[in-house]
């Protein structure tokens, strides 16, 4: 789905992908929207655990939403391009289909809770109020999908490394624009 996107990615071609008879997928999805379903919570899960894996090491709320942003957006170990291209083709699908409209709503739900919870506890560190959270996170978040848009579409003629430190920068300028608690 990533490289042919959701109508041109057959069952057949699926298979093929993953080195599995077409058969076997057929046993374990009834179609091709199942698979796109479950796709979606993989993506989720597989993005949440390369968080973990950045946040393990983290001692300060800053440092945790600096691995937030880090999993999301810079490259390197435990980067997946593919991955970006798939939940780009999600995105889409989700505009046109109300049942994974609702899984992709669920994923965007746990995302911008995540980095409620990120922001929060940076503002409550810092002693600034947290009165813009919302505001912050959803833009953040919206960042980070157009980023992921412009990365599948777009990546030969984007900046190399710049949405990262971009969002590194908006969230820094942002925090420190806060006024205090």
């Amino acid at each position: 789905m990533a490289e042919h996107g959701y109508e041109k990615a057959t069952i057949l071609a699926i298979a093929k992908q993953a080195g599995l008879a077409p058969g076997l997928i057929h046993y374990h999805f009834k179609s091709k929207g199942e698979i796109l379903l479950y796709l979606v919570k993989l993506l989720a899960t597989m993005s949440r655990a390369r968080y973990d894996l950045l946040a393990a090491t983290a001692k300060t709320a800053q440092e945790k939403l600096l691995a937030y942003i880090n999993a999301r957006l810079a490259k390197g170990e435990g980067a997946m391009p593919e991955a970006v291209s798939a939940w780009v083709v999600i995105g889409a699908e989700a505009v046109r289909q109300p049942e994974v409209r609702a899984v992709f709503q669920e994923a965007i739900a746990a995302e911008l809770f995540l980095i409620q919870a990120l922001l929060t506890a940076c503002l409550q560190d810092q002693k600034k109020a947290i009165s813009s959270v919302p505001e912050l996170a959803a833009g953040l978040l919206a960042f980070i999908e157009g980023a992921f848009q412009l990365a599948s579409a777009a990546g030969d003629i984007m900046p190399q490394g710049y949405a990262a430190t971009t969002a590194r920068a908006f969230i820094e300028n942002s925090l420190a624009a806060q006024a205090p608690a």
